[in-house]
């Protein structure tokens, strides 16, 4: 198939994880892409910002900001348009974005099938944490675009919930978690060999992955090495984040500042050798509607995972099979699992064997999610064709 890409991500953090590693996937099944979406995005380091986007979100008054994102989707509307008399795609995907109704519009225009993936319900989250000032215009546009793709893919069954509210039929939704590349992962240290190159020989190493914010609640795990007084245990993050000098002061108050490391941004080609060191991985907090990509990550690597019993993470975990799960309601239910897990290595082993298997087990993999949106384009119509072996791009 010739499949048009469409996005408006400007930031290069999981977003643009995800972007690549399906578009890879489906390449690599013989289909041919077609981009049309924010091409600087491709020359920045891993990690990096929106840039003059990010700017303008922080100076400009809300309601200027987000006409100027609408008014972005009449411009992005008229390169869909170049993209499709140019390339002649089949069929159309989307990763939706908050006012941008243009996929939709050029769905119409010109008869494409479109699949449109929602990883979060965008306009409540921007509701909730940094305002929104067009309120009513912001949650029609999101329900318009919604209810206008011929099938709809959000991440988790909690957040295909959202969706049903909002009024998209049951039978355009079909729920499609991220997944993991597990040839990025086929070749990684050992722990051991792994513990080593960060200097954390001996050491029972806890791990976090990713952007650290105050909420996930690490600090929890530093007042459990301070009152354990197991002078073994170690917090390694491998990431940054604004919750960053909160920790590390956190760290410093408590005593336990040589039991925390904070690796900074790691690229994404090495991320795999710091996260072997790890003996338990930790999930401590989690977005209700989220289907995390360090998950993935964890599970791939054989390792004992610790996380919230929220309705999104049992889609994937089981308690006492691939992960130990807590009440996230309780207060010392997370580090009741880490000190488990530190008493008894061979739970630990059991449920980091059992956690890889899960991958193979339900198919979480990219390559396995683009068999199932190449299938759902098969079943609107959208015949497999002798196209190109090379990718296309459109600004």
């Amino acid at each position: 198939m010739k499949i048009l890409y469409h996005h408006r991500i400007r930031s290069k953090d999981g977003q643009y994880v995800h972007v690549e590693e399906l578009t890879n996937a489906l390449k690599n099944d013989g289909h041919e892409l077609v981009f049309v979406g924010p091409t600087s995005i491709d020359s920045e380091e891993f990690g990096a910002d929106a840039g003059m986007v990010a700017w303008m979100k922080s100076h400009l008054p809300g309601f200027v900001y987000e006409l100027l994102e609408l008014g972005y989707s009449i411009l992005d509307f008229f390169r869909l348009a170049n993209a499709i008399r140019t390339h002649r795609p089949d069929c159309i995907y989307e990763r939706y974005n908050l006012f941008l109704p243009s996929g939709i519009w050029a769905r119409k225009v010109f008869r494409l099938p479109l699949l449109l993936e929602v990883n979060a319900p965008l306009y409540e989250e921007r509701r909730k944490y940094n305002g929104i000032s067009l309120n009513k215009l912001a949650r029609s546009v999101e329900r318009y675009t919604w209810r206008g793709a011929d099938f709809v893919l959000p991440v988790t069954e909690v957040l295909a919930g959202t969706l049903r509210e909002a009024g998209v039929p049951a039978d355009r939704i079909r729920v499609i978690p991220n997944g993991i590349n597990t040839e990025r992962f086929s070749d990684v240290p050992t722990r051991e060999v792994a513990k080593s190159k960060l200097g954390l020989d001996g050491k029972f190493v806890l791990g976090f992955a990713g952007f650290v914010r105050e909420w996930h609640g690490l600090e929890r795990v530093l007042e459990y090495l301070a009152s354990a007084g197991i002078r073994e245990s170690h917090l390694l993050l491998v990431g940054d984040g604004p919750a960053r000098d909160f920790l590390l002061r956190k760290a410093s108050e408590l005593g336990v500042a040589n039991q925390f490391t904070i690796t900074g941004i790691v690229d994404r080609e090495n991320v795999a050798a710091y996260l072997a060191a790890f003996d338990i991985a930790l999930q401590p907090r989690v977005v209700a509607y989220a289907s995390p990509l360090k998950l993935f990550e964890y599970l791939v690597l054989s390792h004992a995972i610790v996380a919230p019993a929220t309705p999104n993470i049992m889609e994937i975990l089981r308690d006492g099979q691939n992960a130990l799960l807590f009440d996230p309601g309780s207060d010392g239910a997370f580090c009741d699992c880490i000190k488990r897990l530190h008493d008894d290595r061979k739970l630990g082993e059991k449920l980091g064997a059992n956690a890889k298997l899960t991958i193979q087990k339900q198919g979480l993999t990219w390559g396995r999610n683009a068999k199932r949106v190449c299938g759902l384009f098969r079943d609107l119509g959208v015949a497999d064709g002798d196209v190109a072996r090379t990718s296309g791009r459109s600004e």
